[in-house]
């Protein structure tokens, strides 16, 4: 029979840390720890593929009840002292927790105190000589099952939580301020108030069976693999649906049984700047659920050191232990009963890109890693953070208030208080910040719109910093004084209200809230020394080079700057739409014939060479490629009459031509129609001016004595004839302007975009030195989507699985890949040396760079500030090839 429930306790556990795929992080993490001797409560896992077989069939596989049942009677010889689950005189109580193999914080569901029933709650008031401890207990139980699996949720958009407003209405009536101020007279008759308020809502009397309680929370959790903030999560990160949770049972410790007592969660290093010390939070006389739920304010898990000394030190010692073993950052959580410390959980803790970056130096200059595995541990889209803005510190800045700086960096946007607002603003083109009391892991896709996330609750290991750390987001959480009024859409702090629309930003590295929109910095990476590390190891092991995508000189700097090996793609129309050159590109396209096509053309040629002087200035010694003009001519031109009235006036020519001339060039699918190489053969004079501005400059820099490499790519090719015919236009023009002066080493080449490029590439390799895949184009002809359109339907098609992931994000490599590899190999039969690179976007994507890499590419290009994370990419293919041969 297959097993199904894996069984651990302190010294034995029949998993392994190595597991994770069948017993999930938490199941796994806990097997390792009690391998290792720690303090680990006893108790099982439920492996993920009962959740597959859960979620397909809506039954639990054959033999699942006889294991468990083994399993909680292991778990009662674990703990001893003649505990059983479900006895009225000494009850056991167990914790019902998810575990993916991939951690999903708040994603999942968890049932705390399990196995509570009028009976059981005097058991153990009983054992415990504390009964306000036992009805305490209780009325979390009660209110999680309730919130949890029995489904009680608000009723309206604006209603509060039902059991929040019962345990408010308590406070009211008792006149305590806390909930520790409740008594245990007071809580008692807030458990039979809970159960009263379920019963109204479902019909049914709360179940007091604890082995029907167990099987509800089990399917809940399960479930909940499936709810709609956990199928985002696992969207926004890369998390196959097939994946599962497994689900973990666990004899309860108790952090709420007095001021020996509490719970905690602890970092082995600072997530937020990496810096080697425990960091972490903790309460007194709580339970875990309060220190990340934000309810009530922890206290730096530094300040247990005076309070429980013994279990402080216990802690760091087992905290460092657990770095040791997995020679990695970990994130734990623990509970102190009585004294006596016990681990609930470890795994690999979530950082900020700045601490990912020096954990990684730092643990190789330790001993724990090789520069290799350090490299293959960081994470390359999270070097994105380390580009962030920070607030510049000349600016003006008006302080509301001031939070924990729980994620870094800085942010500006419009006030929003729900996550459905974020997301619809967000999605108009408007930066927002969103604000709320707490998050929750229903806020994720609202968190995942705004620009940064501010609350008044919460700390440094609350949902909002762990999850907004995680995606690289700005946040401040906890801010003393800050009022939100859910109702008025406002929020009050340092005696300022701001309304709902009104702008503040986010210092998300000192924690401040600041009036209005503050000027920024731009994040100063080259001034870290462990990021200089980390990059010089990277360009050490990567073989793919990496470029930018740069159309000024503005561009062209900041590339330079973070590391790019050249230009992969200068777009030349951009230029034009300058207001000082707009009038002369108007005045071309509305030229009655060549000659006077021509005339315009003159004025633009001396803007495009000053143009190209300063980039080739900015990339010396470097290749710069230059794409000649692609788009359709009727994108130079206004759309409406109200601005075609001010050019034709500027330009002496008669409304009515302007306007049939705007009409004659209007397409009706302009993407394939007149633009490209079409133009270049239908207007040569385009092409030969571009081409004139290009190699002048070229000429001009390499005067100066700096080295220049232009590389001039003609764009939409599918027809060996075309690239033939233009390479000659360019090859006439450039021998002219560079006749008697200086050498230029010049190449001519394509941009393959089309599927038909990609079949004959043979053909056309033989008269270009290089291709250059346009993969965002390439991507539409190839899979028949439009960009601007596919934004109606794509969003379906991912929650369907139908694609599994944005193909204009990641490379469709079956199809578009596979394209792009045949035009390599056709290109490089006919011309070995032929060079070939990526410009699109899925040149700054990770697993596209790792694509491009295995067939051979050499280079991709993306955005500047995208350099970073692909020359990581670079680095990791090149790794993770040698690994396999």
């Amino acid at each position: 029979m297959t097993k199904y429930v894996y069984t651990f306790a302190q010294g034995h556990a029949e998993g392994s840390g190595d597991m994770k795929a069948l017993l999930g992080g938490k199941g796994a993490g806990l097997a390792e720890m009690c391998r290792l001797g720690l303090p680990v409560p006893p108790g099982f896992t439920i492996t993920t593929e009962v959740c597959a077989l859960y979620s397909a069939q809506g039954t639990y596989p054959e033999g699942l009840a006889a294991q468990v049942e083994a399993g909680l009677r292991a778990m009662e010889e674990a703990v001893g002292g003649g505990v059983r689950f479900g006895d009225p005189e000494r009850p056991l109580l167990v914790s019902v927790r998810s575990g993916a193999r991939v951690s999903m914080p708040g994603m999942m569901d968890t049932v705390l105190n399990l196995g509570l029933n009028d009976r059981t709650v005097e058991g153990l008031a009983r054992m415990s000589r504390n009964r306000r401890f036992a009805f305490d207990a209780y009325r979390r139980f009660v209110q999680m099952y309730g919130d949890v699996v029995l489904g009680l949720k608000p009723e309206g958009p604006h209603e509060e939580d039902p059991f929040e407003a019962l345990l408010r209405e308590q406070k009211l009536r008792t006149g305590a301020v806390e909930d520790t101020d409740l008594s245990a007279a007071d809580l008692e008759d807030l458990v039979q108030r809970f159960k009263a308020e379920i019963r109204r809502r479902t019909g049914a009397d709360f179940p007091d069976d604890p082995t029907e309680q167990l099987w509800g929370a089990i399917g809940a959790v399960f479930r909940s693999w499936d709810n709609p903030r956990a199928v985002t999560y696992r969207r926004l990160y890369g998390i196959p649906q097939s994946a599962g949770t497994a689900v973990n049972i666990q004899a309860m410790v108790f952090g709420n049984l007095g001021n020996d007592c509490g719970t905690g969660v602890a970092f082995t290093r600072d997530p937020s700047t990496g810096v080697r010390r425990l960091y972490g939070e903790f309460l007194l006389n709580a339970q875990g659920e309060d220190v990340v739920a934000g309810t009530r304010t922890p206290r730096p898990v530094a300040e247990l050191k005076d309070i429980l000394p013994a279990a402080y030190n216990e802690l760091v010692e087992v905290g460092e232990r657990l770095e040791r073993h997995f020679r990695e950052m970990q994130d734990i959580e623990f509970t102190i009963q009585h004294g006596r410390l016990w681990m609930l959980q470890t795994r690999t803790g979530k950082r900020s890109g700045r601490a990912m970056v020096k954990i990684a130096v730092d643990m190789v200059r330790e001993g724990l890693l090789t520069e290799q595995e350090a490299l293959l541990r960081v994470d390359a889209q999270k070097m994105e953070e380390l580009l962030h803005p920070s607030i510049d510190p000349e600016a003006d800045k008006e302080v509301l208030g001031k939070g924990l700086p729980a994620s870094p960096g800085a942010a500006t946007g419009q006030v929003v208080f729900s996550a459905a607002a974020a997301e619809e603003m967000a999605r108009a083109g408007h930066r927002v910040i969103l604000v709320r009391m707490e998050t929750s892991p229903e806020d994720i896709h609202g968190m995942k719109a705004a620009q940064g996330i501010l609350t008044a609750r919460g700390g440094m290991t609350s949902h909002a910093a762990v999850v907004a750390r995680g995606m690289g987001k700005c946040c401040v959480v906890g801010a003393a004084g800050l009022q939100i009024d859910y109702a008025k859409q406002q929020l009050s702090i340092g005696g300022v209200t701001v309304r709902r629309g009104e702008v503040i930003t986010l210092d998300g590295n000192t924690g401040e809230i600041l009036r209005g929109e503050v000027a920024m910095s731009a994040a100063q990476v080259q001034n870290d020394p462990d990021y200089a590390t980390l990059m010089s190891w990277v360009d050490r092991a990567r073989r793919l080079r990496v470029r930018a995508n740069a159309d000024t000189p503005l561009d062209a700097r900041t590339a330079r700057r973070f590391g790019a090996e050249g230009i992969g793609l200068c777009r030349t129309e951009h230029m034009f739409f300058q207001p000082e050159r707009i009038l002369a590109v108007r005045q071309m396209i509305l030229a009655p014939d060549m000659e006077g096509r021509r005339r315009a053309l003159d004025k633009i040629v001396p803007m495009q060479r000053e143009d190209f002087v300063a980039i080739f200035t900015e990339m010396a010694g470097l290749p710069v490629n230059i794409r000649l003009l692609d788009p359709p001519l009727h994108e130079f031109l206004p759309h409406t009459d109200e601005e075609l009235a001010p050019v034709a006036e500027a330009l002496g020519l008669d409304i009515e031509r302007v306007r049939a001339q705007r009409e004659l060039l209007e397409e009706q699918n302009p993407m394939l129609g007149h633009r490209g190489c079409r133009l270049g053969i239908t207007y040569p004079e385009i092409y030969e001016a571009q081409v004139q501005a290009i190699v002048e400059a070229a000429k001009i820099v390499a005067e100066r004595g700096l080295q220049v490499y232009p590389e001039i790519m003609i764009p939409l090719v599918s027809h060996e004839a075309e690239l033939r015919r233009l390479r000659q236009l360019v090859e006439r023009v450039a021998a002219r302007v560079l006749s008697g002066g200086p050498a230029v080493p010049l190449s001519i080449g394509t941009m393959i975009e089309l599927p038909r490029a990609c079949l004959v590439a043979d053909r056309i390799a033989q008269v270009a030195d290089f291709f250059s895949f346009g993969t965002n184009d390439l991507t539409q002809t190839t899979l028949g989507l439009s960009r601007d359109d596919a934004a109606l339907f794509l969003p379906r098609y991912l929650e369907l699985g139908l694609y599994e992931a944005d193909p204009f994000v990641r490379l469709d490599e079956d199809g578009v890949g596979a394209l792009v590899a045949m035009a390599v190999r056709g290109g490089r039969a006919a011309r070995p040396q032929l060079k070939a690179g990526i410009c699109g976007e899925h040149g700054g994507d990770p697993r596209s760079v790792a694509f491009f890499d295995s067939i051979g590419l050499d280079y991709v290009s993306c955005s500047p500030f995208r350099v970073p994370i692909a020359r990581l990419a670079a680095a990791q293919a090149a790794l993770r090839r040698e690994q396999a041969s």
